[in-house]
C-alpha cells in the first residue's frame, strides 16, 4: 500500500500580506466615512432640513450572536500573521464601506475575486466557480434577498454550504472586517461588490472562525460549494516522459484507473469547469510566485507558432490582484518572438490584475499541482471529467471505521475484511466516480460549527492532523452469497492507487452489470473515523450497506468459520547476517526462510500467513513477505537458487505497518516463507503466524448428547 501525506495552500502574500492596499483601486471607496443614506436604504431614516426637528426610529439591523463582531470570530489559536492586526480590525456594514454596496457585479471582471489578509486562496479560488454558472452561484446565494437599496433589507444575508452529504443554510449579518475604513480580507475587483466577503464570512461561520481559513484545499472548497467532485493532478508527473506510468515505491498503475493526463486536456475542459493550480515549494529563484499558494487558470489558448509548431499559452490569475510573475511572456518578452504578428498585443490586452500569460512547458515547470472541479450541468448533474457524460444516478450512504470493530486497516492488515463492507448494484455498463469523503476529526472549542451536532466541538484547522489516510477498493463477486475471505484474497477490479490524507479519495471506473463490493478502509488499523461513501454513475446503479455478521469468540478476526491449525515461528533481521533486506537487493536471500507444508486434502487449503514486527507504531519498519514454492525435486537447489525465482504469491509493497497479511488457497506442497524489511541491513525481531485450515469432519459424541465436538488446535514454536 502507499501513502500519500497532506498538502494545503492558503499562505497570503509575503512580506506582511498587505496585498489589499494594491494600487489602481477605484476612488469608489477611497477614505469615505459612513454617508447619510435615504429611508429607502433600509438603514433608518432622517426628516429632511427645514421638517420637524426629530427623527422616525432607527429600524433595528440584525446582529448575529452565533458568529460576533469581536475576536472569537476572527482568531482561533492566535497562531496566524492575522493576530498583529488584532486591535486594528473594525466591523462595518456595506453601506458604511461605500455609496452604493450592491450584492453581484455587472461584469465578471468586475467581480474578479482578490485576496486580502486571509490566507484562503484556496477558498477564493473555489469561489470563481460559482461565475461559471448562475445555477450554481443561486444554489450558494438564493436569489430574492434583500439588498442595501430594499425597504425589506435588514441586515442578514443566507447562504447555502454543502456539508457532509447535505446542504446547510448559514445566514450571517453583514458585519464585516476592516482596515482603516476598507474590506481587509477577501473583496471583488469592484469594492462596491459584496457577495464574496459575504460568502467568506459564511464559510468562516461554518469553519468555527476566520482564522480556519487560514490553509486549505481548493477541492474541499469546491465540494463545498458544489456539492460535487474535484480532482487533483500533480504537474510533475505530467512532465515526466511516460505522463503518470512512474509511481512512488515502485507501484503500478492502480485497476481501472483512468488514462495518463496530458496538459492538453484543459482546453476541452476549460470552459466547463474550475481549473486551480498551485505553487508548493517555488524553485530557487522564482519566489515571485509565492509559496503553498493557489491561483487560477483563467483561459487557455493554442496558437499557431511561425515555425509551424503548436504553442499552449495559459492565463493565469493570481488572487493577490498584481502581476507577480516577470517570464517569457510578459510583455516585451522573448516568448512572442515566436509567435504571429499580432498575437502578443491581443493576448496582452485581456489580462486583468494579477493576470499573466505561460507556456505549457513553464506552466509544468514553475507550478505543481492543478485542481479541476467537476462540471454540473444545468440539470444538476455532474459531468465525466474523461468521457462528459452527464453522471445522473448518484447514491451515497454513511459510514464508520469503529476501533475494535470494523477499523481493519488497509489490505496489509489481517483485520482488512472487518472494515465496513457495501453492495453495489450496477443494474446496465456504466461509468462510476466512488467517493470516500471522510468527516474530519473534531476537537472542543468555544463555539460549534453550523451543521455540526455535537454543540460544544468544531473542526481543528490543521491539515492532515484532523484526518485518517483514507483508501477504496472495489471486487466483483457473482452473487450476494459470497466467500468474503476469498473475494478479499482476490485483486480488487478498481481500487486507489493510495491511502490519502485528503479530505475525499475517489475513483473512476467502467463497470458491467452485477455485483460488487465496495470496502473503505483506513491506512492504520483500528483508527477510527466516520465517512459517507458517494457513487456517481452514467447508468442504473443502487448502493446498500452490508450489515456485520456476529464475530465468533475462535475467530474474532474474520477468518472464515471452521477448524484452524496455527503455527508460529519467531525470528529476527540481523546487520550483516540475516537482514537482506527485499527482492530488489542482491543480499535477498540471506533473509530468514521458514519451511511450509500444506497436506494432501480434496483440494487447495485455506491459509493465512501474517508477519507482525515486534516494535511500537511509531518506530514501525516497512515489512513485506514473499511464499516460494519448492518444487517436487526440491533436494537439487539450495535455499539461494531457489529465492532466485519468482514467488508464488506476495505481500508487498512492504509496508510502514506492526503487521501484514495475506489469505491464500495453497494446494498440497511444500513451500518458503520468507520475511523482510524492505532495506537491507535494518535489525528488528518478528513473528510469522501460520493457520490453516484443517479438513475434516466434526465429531459427533453420544457423551455430549449429540453437541459437536472442536480438536483443539496446535502451537508450535520455530526460533530462527
Amino acid at each position: 500500500m502507499g501513502l500519500r501525506g497532506p498538502r494545503g495552500w492558503g499562505a497570503g502574500p509575503r512580506r506582511g500580506a498587505r496585498c489589499w492596499r494594491d494600487r489602481g483601486r477605484p476612488a469608489l471607496s477611497q477614505g469615505c466615512g459612513p454617508p447619510r443614506l435615504r429611508s429607502a436604504r433600509g438603514v433608518g431614516c432622517r426628516w429632511e432640513p427645514g421638517g420637524p426637528k426629530m427623527r422616525a426610529p432607527a429600524r433595528e439591523l440584525f446582529r448575529d450572536s452565533a458568529f460576533p463582531a469581536s475576536d472569537s470570530s476572527i482568531f482561533s489559536s492566535f497562531s496566524t500573521p492575522l493576530v498583529q492586526f488584532r486591535e486594528e480590525i473594525t466591523w462595518r456594514r456595506p453601506q458604511e464601506i461605500c455609496a452604493e454596496p450592491r450584492l453581484f457585479a455587472d461584469s465578471p471582471q468586475e467581480g474578479q475575486v482578490k485576496q486580502g489578509l486571509l490566507g484562503d486562496c484556496w477558498f477564493l479560488c473555489a469561489c470563481a466557480a460559482l461565475q461559471k454558472s448562475r445555477r450554481l452561484l443561486d444554489q450558494v446565494f438564493p436569489p430574492g434577498q434583500p439588498s442595501w437599496l430594499d425597504q425589506t433589507y435588514r441586515g442578514s444575508f443566507t447562504c447555502r454550504v454543502w456539508q457532509f452529504g447535505r446542504w446547510v443554510e448559514v445566514t450571517v449579518d453583514d458585519r464585516l472586517p476592516c482596515l482603516a475604513g476598507r474590506l481587509c480580507f477577501s473583496r471583488c475587483q469592484r469594492e462596491d461588490v459584496f457577495w464574496l466577503p459575504l460568502l467568506e464570512k459564511a464559510y468562516a461561520k461554518v469553519s468555527g472562525s476566520y482564522e480556519h481559513l487560514w490553509a486549505g484545499q481548493v477541492a474541499d472548497a469546491l465540494v463545498d460549494l458544489t456539492g460535487g467532485l474535484a480532482e487533483r493532478w500533480n504537474l510533475k508527473d505530467l512532465a515526466r516522459p511516460g505522463g503518470q506510468q512512474d509511481r512512488p515505491g515502485g507501484q503500478q498503475d492502480r485497476p481501472g484507473a483512468s488514462e495518463p493526463r496530458t496538459c492538453r486536456q484543459l482546453l476541452v475542459l476549460k470552459d466547463r469547469c474550475l481549473i486551480s493550480c498551485s505553487v508548493l515549494s517555488p524553485r530557487s529563484g522564482t519566489r515571485e510566485l509565492g509559496e503553498f499558494h493557489a491561483f487560477l487558470v483563467s483561459d487557455l489558448r493554442e496558437l499557431r507558432g511561425l515555425a509551424g509548431d503548436s504553442i499552449l499559452l495559459l492565463r493565469i490569475q493570481n488572487p493577490w490582484g498584481r502581476r507577480c510573475w516577470q517570464g517569457p511572456w510578459r510583455e516585451g518578452g522573448e516568448g512572442w518572438s515566436r509567435a504571429q504578428p499580432g498575437d502578443e498585443s491581443a493576448l496582452l490586452a485581456e489580462l486583468q490584475d494579477g493576470e499573466f500569460w505561460v507556456e505549457e512547458e513553464e506552466f509544468l515547470r514553475e507550478f505543481d499541482e492543478v485542481t479541476i472541479g467537476f462540471p454540473v450541468t444545468e440539470a444538476g448533474h455532474l459531468q465525466s471529467l474523461c468521457s462528459g457524460k452527464a453522471l445522473c444516478h448518484t447514491q451515497q450512504l454513511p459510514g464508520a471505521w469503529v476501533k475494535g470493530q470494523s477499523a481493519g486497516g488497509c489490505r496489509n492488515n489481517r483485520g482488512f475484511p472487518s472494515n465496513p463492507k457495501f453492495w453495489l448494484r450496477v443494474s446496465e455498463p456504466s461509468e462510476l466516480y466512488v467517493a470516500v469523503l471522510q468527516r474530519p476529526r473534531m476537537r472542543l472549542t468555544g463555539r460549534a460549527p453550523v451543521g455540526d451536532d455535537h454543540a460544544s466541538r468544531s473542526p481543528t484547522s490543521c491539515l492532515g492532523k484532523d484526518r485518517q489516510a483514507v483508501g477504496l477498493h472495489i471486487w466483483k463477486v457473482e452473487k450476494r452469497r459470497v466467500s468474503l475471505p476469498r473475494a478479499l484474497s482476490a485483486p480488487p477490479v478498481a481500487g486507489t492507487a493510495c491511502h490519502a490524507y485528503d479530505r475525499e479519495v475517489h475513483l473512476r471506473c467502467e463497470l458491467a452489470p452485477g455485483f460488487y463490493l465496495a470496502v473503505p478502509s483506513t491506512f492504520l488499523k483500528d483508527a477510527p473515523g466516520q465517512f459517507l461513501l458517494r457513487v456517481f454513475s452514467s447508468g442504473r446503479v443502487s448502493l446498500s450497506a452490508i450489515k456485520p455478521a456476529a464475530q465468533s469468540a475462535a475467530h474474532p478476526e474474520g477468518l472464515p468459520a471452521g477448524e484452524w491449525e496455527t503455527v508460529q515461528l519467531r525470528g529476527s533481521w540481523r546487520v550483516g547476517q540475516t537482514a537482506g533486506g527485499s527482492r530488489n537487493f542482491a543480499s535477498y536471500p540471506t533473509n530468514p526462510c521458514f519451511p511450509l507444508s500444506v497436506p494432501e486434502g480434496s483440494g487447495p487449503r485455506c491459509v493465512r500467513i501474517t508477519l507482525r514486527q515486534h516494535c511500537r507504531d511509531v518506530e514501525c519498519l516497512p515489512i513485506g513477505f514473499h511464499v516460494f514454492q519448492v518444487p517436487l525435486d526440491g533436494g537439487a537447489q539450495g535455499a539461494s537458487s531457489l529465492l532466485l525465482q519468482e514467488p508464488l504469491l506476495s505481500c508487498v509493497p512492504h509496508c510502514y505497518a506492526q503487521e501484514v497479511s495475506r489469505l491464500c488457497h495453497l494446494p498440497a506442497g511444500t513451500y518458503r516463507i520468507v520475511p523482510s524489511t524492505y532495506l537491507p541491513d535494518t535489525e528488528g525481531a518478528f513473528t510469522v503466524t501460520v493457520e490453516t485450515r484443517i479438513d475434516r469432519r466434526s465429531i459427533h459424541s453420544q457423551e455430549m448428547l449429540g453437541q459437536l465436538l472442536t480438536e483443539a488446535s496446535f502451537m508450535a514454536v520455530m526460533k530462527s
